[in-house]
């Protein structure tokens, strides 16, 4: 990437603005000014809940099974191979999840529409998954992660489509950074030690199954919230980038 990067051409809005001396001088307190506000802390908030799912519940899924009843008493690289096609089932659902996102984008105009074709099932599908998944079989666990990897892998493309919609040209890089790092990497990652910490007040008989219960509830948490948090997502005021 560093050796890619120079090569990379700028935005044409940006070096238009370059060129004529009339390119605003980025700055973070600008991205909390006057309706910019509503915005970042919205979209820092969902971008959180994002991250919180992906951490908090479905990177959970590999020590929750070599704990399914199929697989407890295999050998462990069998247990491996298994936790390994687990897995590859979740990285097909995100990949499903980015191309279905891409296609509907342009057919739904609204955004929160669009964000909602996914949260709503997501609502549902992720904490059920796990909340069955340490007795279920491992052919439903996999059906089960390919959802909850295109439902919630689909939501993190929808911020890079929605993002440069509602940030001026000088404040988009700032906006979005805001909003990923500090809400998605710094905040939403953090899901994952709420989950390890809630193991031991979660039912169960064993520690893949309070596991599964745990990232059950942090899914479903993470999913609430930005659910909630949707209904104030301000819809871009133009189709076209703002300058």
């Amino acid at each position: 990437m560093i050796l890619i990067r120079p090569f990379l051409p700028e935005s044409p809005a940006w070096q238009h603005k370059k060129q004529a001396g009339t390119l605003k001088r980025p700055s973070l307190r600008a991205i909390f000014a006057g309706d910019l506000r509503r915005t970042t802390i919205v979209t820092t908030l969902m971008f959180a809940c994002s991250y919180g799912a992906a951490f908090g519940a479905i990177q959970h899924m590999p020590r929750i099974v070599p704990g399914l009843a199929e697989v407890r008493e295999l050998a462990r690289p069998a247990q491996e191979k298994i936790v390994g096609a687990v897995q590859l089932w979740q990285e097909l659902g995100g990949l499903v999840g980015r191309v279905l996102l891409a296609l509907l984008a342009v057919r739904i105009l609204a955004r929160r529409k669009l964000l909602r074709v996914f949260q709503l099932p997501g609502l549902l599908v992720v904490p059920l998954v796990f909340a069955l998944a340490a007795g279920a079989s491992v052919t439903l666990v996999q059906w089960g992660i390919f959802l909850c990897g295109l439902l919630t892998v689909a939501q993190f493309s929808f911020w890079g489509n929605y993002l440069p919609r509602v940030y001026p040209t000088h404040l988009r890089g700032t906006g979005e950074s805001f909003a990923a790092n500090v809400g998605g990497r710094m905040i939403g990652t953090s899901a994952a030690l709420v989950t390890t910490t809630l193991v031991n007040y979660m039912p169960g008989s064993s520690p893949a199954e309070k596991l599964a219960w745990s990232a059950a509830l942090v899914g479903l948490v993470v999913y609430v919230v930005g659910f909630a948090a949707s209904f104030f997502l301000p819809e871009p005021k133009q189709q076209e980038l703002p300058d």
